[in-house]
């Protein structure tokens, strides 16, 4: 038999597991508010720049519906793909998200924001709405996150519309533009990504 400070021990994780599933079913705006904390002490620490795109990587896997952001961004052009070239897309299109998320997040320095309210669209959908804190440097920016709720136990942000403007909408008209100017074909932007990704 286990020890009973063992047990003890694990009925304390399994609780607190349950506890914060709980919580995450329900509440958009605490994952979105969760998801910002965790990338702002990642920039806010002591570590260097690798380490911190490492661990903004780790947060975006975590929290990021990367394989749905990048359905959408291939809009059409996905239902001429065979399972194979899809299934290449799909492992190119994460490194180069993975490596625009991290890079670009990793130049700030501390960035606060703050989750003001939520609105339900639909089972499938929440808005969460925030505001990164303005400073001496830079604006408040209005910023808020689509959050794929239709799994309430593993809620993911699909999208981020920064004042106004949709990030995912705007991949997917580059995209579109890429794989459009070179005649239809898909390798044209599984080379821009794949290079973009290796530099």
């Amino acid at each position: 038999m286990l020890p009973k400070k063992i047990i003890s021990l694990l009925a304390f994780v399994i609780i607190l597991l349950s506890s914060i599933t709980n919580v995450y079913s329900i509440e958009a705006d605490v994952f979105v508010q969760s998801a910002v904390n965790r990338a702002a002490k990642t920039l806010g620490g002591n570590l260097n720049k690798e380490e911190r795109v490492e661990k903004l990587k780790e947060i975006a896997r975590d929290t990021v519906d990367i394989k749905g952001i990048g359905f959408y961004s291939l809009g059409s052009y996905r239902k001429n793909l065979s399972d194979e070239k899809l299934a290449e897309y799909n492992e190119v299109f994460k490194e180069y998200f993975l490596k625009s998320f991290s890079s670009r997040l990793a130049e700030y320095s501390n960035p606060e924001i703050e989750v003001d309210s939520k609105k339900k669209i639909n089972d499938n959908y929440t808005i969460v709405s925030s505001k990164l804190i303005s400073t001496d440097n830079r604006p408040e920016v209005k910023i808020e996150w689509r959050v794929y709720t239709k799994d309430p136990d593993n809620l993911l942000i699909r999208d981020l519309i920064i004042e106004g403007l949709s990030l995912a909408r705007t991949q997917k008209e580059e995209f579109s533009s890429i794989i459009s100017s070179n005649d239809g074909n898909i390798d044209a932007l599984l080379k821009n990504l794949r290079d973009f990704a290796n530099n």
